[in-house]
């Protein structure tokens, strides 16, 4: 089984999180940029489903390159009810093959490609998303973690 890497990041807040703080199950969704019309529509389908996740004892972070400043203001607009993390070397989303080359309306251009993780609190992967489709991510989730 494969391990989430090691990392500290900062939340919306300046709060770090680190392995250390990942509990039961954790959903780690890495996401290109707060505020467009995809990230938006994960964001608010996982903050809509908070109660069934909650239930389930599973903890959510969402992971750009944006700012404190951006992930405050994004978790506002939009009400967000769990912790966005900063990683704005991208150093995370690196050593996950997550950032990279990818074409957005035909120009490419380095940057996050839609990955979540499904993660045990021994930072062990129990399930790896590619690609993810924004509107229909939540459906599989959800299936996957009432199995697990």
């Amino acid at each position: 089984m494969d391990k989430f890497p090691e990392f500290t990041l900062e939340n919306q807040n300046g709060v770090t999180v680190s392995n250390e703080d990942l509990k039961g199950k954790t959903v780690i969704y890495f996401y290109p940029k707060d505020n467009t019309p995809g990230c938006t529509t994960q964001a608010c389908d996982l903050r809509d489903n908070m109660d069934f996740l909650n239930d389930l004892g599973v903890t959510v972070y969402g992971v750009s390159g944006d700012s404190k400043k951006k992930h405050q203001n994004f978790i506002e607009k939009q009400g967000l009810n769990f912790d966005l993390l900063v990683d704005e070397d991208f150093k995370l989303a690196e050593s996950l093959d997550v950032y990279r080359m990818k074409k957005v309306f035909g120009k490419e251009s380095k940057g996050i490609v839609r990955t979540t993780f499904v993660v045990d609190e021994n930072s062990n992967i129990l399930k790896r998303y590619d690609n993810v489709k924004a509107k229909e991510h939540m459906d599989s989730l959800k299936e996957f973690l009432q199995e697990v």
